[in-house]
C-alpha cells in the first residue's frame, strides 16, 4: 500500500455557503473538487451558527448510544433491513473476511426531510433503503431523535445547494445534461440514508464470539492503514460529512447521568472532546487519481461533500467518485479510551429514478449491480 505521508498533501477545495446560495461558485472550482483528477471532495464553510452545537450534541449521542446495555441495543437492530436501519455492530465484513467490531453504526432513513407524516414506499427488493426507522426511547436517550433530524436536515439543505452548483456545471459542460436534475434528486429523495458512526476505543471494543452465521468476529487491526473503515467508494450522489469528534470515554464515561427522575431530561449533556485526535495520522484519507494518498481534515465548523458512484454515472464521468478510508493511526498510550464519532449523510436517488440516461438504468437497478459486484 502507498505511504500515507510520502507526498506533499493536496488541499481540498473550500467554498462558502453564501457562494452556493448565490450560485457564484466557479465551474473551475467544481472541476477541481470533483473532476477526474480531483480528490472528490468539497468543503463548505460559513455554515449557520446552530451547526456547531448540533454537531457536538449528536456526535456526543453516538458515545451515549454505543454504551447502552446490550439488551437495549438489541431492541434497536433490524435484521430484516440487513442491519441498515437502527443499530449495527459486527455485521460488516472487512477485507480480511473477518467481521468489524471496532465500530458501531446507527442508520436512519431521512424521508422526514419531505415533511411530517411522510412514509417510505415499501420495497421487498431493497429493504435496507426503505425500512422504517428504529428510534431509542426518550427515556434512554432524551433529545436524540430531535437532534438527529435537525442536523440531517441542515446537511441535506446544504447538499441541495451543492447539487444546484453541480447542475449549473452540468448544463454548461455535459452534453444533453438534464437541467436541475441533481437538485431534484437530492431534494425529493425518500432513500437518503444517514449513518452515525462510533469507533470504539481499541482497548474497549466489545468482542462478540460469533454473529448469526456462526462466523468469528475480530476487531480491526489498528496497524492497518484503513483499520477504522476499509477502502471503499460511496455509491450514492453526494455524501455529507461532519468532522470527527474525539471523546475520552475513559475520563468522561458516556453514561446516562444520575438525575432526579421526577424531572425528566429533555436532552443529554454534550460530552467534553479533544481538540485533535490522539494520533495526528488518524482520520480520513483519499486515494487520488495520481496514486497518492491524501489526508483530508474537515474543520469542525464546516461540512464536506464527497462524490459517489451514482453521481459519476449521472455526469458521464465528468465528476468522479474516489476511494477513501479512515485510519486509526498507530495507536499508543495517548489513544487509550478515546472514541471517534462522526456522521455521514448519503444523498441517494429514489429507487425508480433513472441515473444512467443512455442505458435507462434506475438507481434500484444500479444498486443491484453494485451489490452483485461487491456482495
Amino acid at each position: 500500500m502507498a505511504s500515507l505521508t510520502a507526498q506533499e498533501p493536496r488541499k481540498a477545495v473550500v467554498v462558502s455557503l453564501e457562494d452556493l446560495k448565490q450560485s457564484s461558485v466557479p465551474s473551475e472550482s467544481l472541476q477541481e473538487a470533483f473532476g477526474p483528477s480531483s480528490l472528490g471532495i468539497l468543503i463548505v464553510k460559513d455554515l449557520p451558527e446552530r451547526f456547531l452545537e448540533l454537531r457536538h450534541k449528536l456526535l456526543s449521542y453516538a458515545s451515549y448510544l454505543a454504551n447502552l446495555s446490550l439488551k437495549e441495543l438489541n431492541t434497536l437492530t433490524c435484521p430484516s433491513a440487513n442491519y441498515m436501519s437502527g443499530w449495527s455492530h459486527g455485521k460488516e465484513a472487512l477485507k480480511s473476511g473477518t467481521y468489524d467490531t471496532l465500530k458501531g453504526s446507527y442508520y436512519v432513513n431521512c424521508a422526514f426531510y419531505q415533511g411530517t407524516g411522510v412514509t417510505v414506499p415499501p420495497s421487498s427488493a431493497f429493504p435496507e433503503f426503505v425500512a422504517p426507522n428504529v428510534w431509542p426511547a426518550e427515556t434512554s436517550l432524551p433529545g436524540f431523535r430531535q437532534t438527529f433530524e435537525e442536523l440531517c436536515t441542515l446537511i441535506i439543505d446544504t447538499a441541495v445547494l451543492v447539487a444546484r452548483a453541480c447542475d449549473h456545471y452540468g448544463s454548461t459542460h455535459i452534453d444533453s445534461y438534464q437541467a436541475g436534475y441533481l437538485e431534484h434528486v437530492v431534494k425529493t429523495s425518500m432513500s437518503t440514508k444517514a449513518r452515525l458512526l462510533h469507533y470504539f476505543p481499541p482497548e474497549t471494543a466489545p468482542l462478540s464470539k460469533e454473529n448469526s452465521n456462526g462466523r468469528e468476529l475480530l476487531a480491526a487491526d489498528s496497524s492497518n492503514h484503513d483499520s477504522w473503515c476499509a477502502t471503499h467508494i460511496d455509491h450514492g450522489c453526494l455524501t455529507g460529512l461532519t468532522s470527527a469528534l474525539y471523546v475520552d470515554e475513559a475520563k468522561y464515561p458516556p453514561k446516562f447521568p444520575a438525575t432526579d427522575l421526577s424531572t425528566p431530561l429533555s436532552t443529554l449533556p454534550a460530552l467534553p472532546f479533544l481538540q485533535s485526535p490522539p494520533d495526528p495520522a488518524a482520520g480520513l484519507y483519499i486515494h487520488a487519481r495520481d496514486s497518492t494518498i491524501t489526508k483530508v481534515s474537515i474543520p469542525p465548523d464546516c461540512l464536506a461533500f464527497q462524490t459517489g458512484e451514482a453521481l459519476q454515472v449521472i455526469t458521464g464521468g465528468k465528476f468522479r467518485a474516489v476511494p477513501h478510508f479512515v485510519s486509526a493511526g498507530a495507536g499508543g498510550r495517548e489513544g487509550i479510551g478515546v472514541a471517534r464519532n462522526n456522521l455521514a449523510v448519503f444523498t441517494q436517488p429514489n429507487l425508480d429514478e433513472v441515473v444512467d440516461m443512455e442505458r435507462g438504468t434506475t438507481f434500484g437497478q444500479f444498486s443491484r449491480e453494485v451489490v452483485s459486484r461487491f456482495g
